[in-house]
């Protein structure tokens, strides 16, 4: 079946960084576009991140200039480095993306979600 896998997170202390993997398998050719989410407890849920079909990115203000996307087309892989990691950081990190199938349909799909706690 179609799916993301996420890996990467841990706790990490403050000014520390990390690396987060979004990677597709099953029945998905290409992954097209990505969005990265964070949820806090108590919290709503905020978009930290995006990156197009080709290697253009954007990034939530708290989090510009500390974090970059990049992608692996060979490995169906989107990558989310984290530098510079902040307490305000700790949550669970969603990549939810637009994925073209093998048969050239258009599928969204959600990893697993993967906790990072940021803390001394």
């Amino acid at each position: 079946q179609a799916q993301l896998v996420q890996s990467g997170g841990g706790l990490v202390q403050p000014g520390g960084s990390l690396r987060l993997s979004c990677a597709a398998s099953g029945s998905i050719f290409r992954i097209n576009t990505m969005d990265w989410y964070r949820q806090a407890p108590g919290k709503e849920r905020e978009l930290v991140a995006a990156i197009t079909s080709g290697t253009s990115t954007n990034y939530a203000d708290s989090v510009k200039g500390r974090f970059t996307l990049s992608r692996d087309n060979a490995k169906n892989t989107v990558y989310l480095q984290m530098n510079s990691l902040k307490p305000e950081d700790t949550a669970v990190y969603y990549c939810n993306a637009d994925c073209i199938t093998i048969t050239g349909s258009l599928q969204t799909l959600w990893g697993q979600g993967t906790q990072v706690t940021v803390s001394s």
